[in-house]
């Protein structure tokens, strides 16, 4: 058991693991971009993955953990190389763009999500799932349109943007495939073939792409593998007790985290732009992803 706060409220102690994952994700990211402005998103999101492998995957064997069936090992494989091109895009986007900002702009994964799960688990799109993605356009539009107006778009920035939104189209589906594995495996399962996966997918590029790193880095990469199995941890944990609709609105609470560490680490200031743009995306994810009063009433 993970939490041992006691209450009446069943939906407390998911709540604080996700506010906790999402917490220890936020200076993850923080750690690995300042290892990726050494040695390259690539390199030090491989080398994370690989260092995160080695620490869960011990633990989920003592815990007797056990190769999985075909069907919940098949759910592993897809989000896992999901999961290594959305991390790979992201950190790109990471090393160009200020966090707060790449955090934002990521925010629009939760609308992403309605459209992918109406075209791949037939879900029918109603009218506030519209109004939200408008909204969550116009967040990104305000976000994107204060980067133009305040300064010349550089070739770097924009390609931090096109990262971003591609890693936020892949977000949008491991949202889909992220409750659907926690509810057939346990978190250190999750987070051994999640690390596991993802560090296959990725080796293939190593031959090409893998810098390795020295003196210091080491220590970011290490940081980050350790935060980012905590969090994945937490997070499976927490998705397999509450809904993904309860839980997914606390991801907005990462703007939060990297608008602090952003500052405190990179110096990085939030704008005005960047601030509005991510009220209306949240705003639009909320409309989204809240039932309606009969729902809750089922």
């Amino acid at each position: 058991m993970i939490f041992c706060v006691s209450s009446h409220n069943p939906l407390l102690r998911p709540v604080l693991a996700t506010i906790t994952g999402i917490a220890l994700f936020s200076a993850m990211d923080a750690a690995i971009k300042s290892a990726a402005l050494e040695i390259g998103a690539y390199s030090a999101y491989f080398l994370r993955c690989v260092i995160g492998l080695a620490m869960i995957a011990p633990v989920w064997r003592a815990r007797g953990g056990k190769w999985p069936n075909r069907r919940v090992l098949k759910i592993h494989l897809l989000r896992g190389v999901v999961v290594a091109f959305m991390g790979w895009t992201f950190f790109v986007s990471l090393v160009r763009l200020p966090l707060a900002e790449a955090i934002a702009l990521s925010f629009i994964a939760p609308l992403i999500a309605l459209y992918l799960a109406a075209a791949l688990l037939g879900e029918k799109i109603e009218r506030r799932a519209i109004i939200a993605a408008v909204l969550g356009l116009a967040g990104v539009l305000v976000i994107v349109g204060g980067r133009i107006g305040g300064e010349r778009m550089s070739d770097e920035a924009l390609l931090g943007l096109v990262a971003l939104l591609l890693s936020a189209i892949l977000y949008g589906w491991n949202l889909v495939l992220q409750r659907q594995q926690a509810l057939v495996a346990s978190p250190t399962e999750v987070s051994t073939f999640q690390n596991g996966v993802v560090a296959l997918v990725l080796l293939m590029g190593a031959p090409m792409l893998l810098v390795l790193p020295e003196g210091a880095v080491w220590v970011d990469i290490t940081l980050g593998a350790i935060l980012a199995v905590g969090a994945a941890v937490m997070l499976s944990w927490a998705y397999a007790r509450a809904e993904a609709q309860k839980l997914v609105p606390i991801e907005y609470t990462g703007f939060l985290w990297a608008s602090l560490l952003g500052w405190w680490f990179f110096g990085e200031q939030v704008t005005l732009t960047t601030a509005f743009g991510a009220v209306l995306i949240v705003i639009g994810c909320w409309i989204a992803t809240r039932r309606r009063p009969e729902q809750s009433a089922v």
